[in-house]
C-alpha cells in the first residue's frame, strides 16, 4: 500500500544576492590576492622553446639566461615545462647519452597553469598545493603569456606589504 505524501507548499524564493555587499578585506594584500588579476605579479619575461629542441641546447639556454625553467611549446601552445628539477632527476645521471635528444623526452608534460584572468591567490595556491616552483600563465586562447615563480611572488608580496606599511 502506498502512502500518499503530504505536499508542503514551496518556500517563498528569496534572492540570496538581494542584500549583497562586497566583501570586506582586512588589508590591501588580502584584497589584491582575492580580486586582482595574476598579472599584478611580474609575469614577464619568460622563455619558450620548441619541444624538439635538443636537451643540450635547452640547458645552454637556461644557463645563458640564468633561468630555472623553460616553457615548452608546440604551435604556440604550452605542452610542457623543463625545469632544474627535470635536469636533476631525468638528465644529470645520463647527460652524455641523451644530450642530443629532444627536450620533450625529459620535460614535465602538461604542466598545471593558470589563466591571466585568475587571481594571485589562485596561482599561489596552485604553487603551494601542487608543490610547483613555477606556474605558467595562459591567455584565453591557451597561449603562454607569462610565468610566475618564487622570486616574483616574493617581490609582489614585498611591494604590497611596503605599500600598506607606509
Amino acid at each position: 500500500m502506498r502512502r500518499k505524501r503530504r505536499s508542503t507548499p514551496p518556500a517563498v524564493f528569496e534572492d540570496p544576492l538581494k542584500d549583497y555587499s562586497p566583501p570586506k578585506y582586512e588589508d590591501e594584500l588580502e584584497r589584491s590576492l582575492c580580486e586582482d588579476r595574476v598579472d599584478v605579479i611580474k609575469t614577464r619575461p619568460f622563455t619558450t622553446i620548441d619541444a624538439d629542441t635538443p636537451i643540450e641546447q635547452a640547458l645552454r639556454t637556461m644557463a645563458e639566461l640564468d633561468v630555472a625553467c623553460l616553457l615548452i611549446t608546440e604551435r604556440d601552445h604550452l605542452v610542457g615545462i623543463f625545469s632544474e628539477r627535470d635536469v636533476l632527476f631525468r638528465v644529470a645521471h645520463q647527460y652524455e647519452q641523451i644530450k642530443g635528444q629532444p627536450v620533450r623526452e625529459v620535460m614535465t608534460g602538461r604542466p598545471a597553469a593558470v589563466y591571466e584572468t585568475d587571481t594571485p591567490a589562485k596561482a599561489i595556491n596552485l604553487m603551494a598545493t601542487g608543490g610547483f616552483r613555477h606556474v605558467p600563465i595562459l591567455n584565453i586562447e591557451e597561449r603562454v603569456v607569462g610565468i610566475i615563480g618564487p622570486r616574483r611572488v616574493t617581490a609582489y608580496l614585498q611591494n604590497l606589504l611596503t605599500e600598506t606599511a607606509g
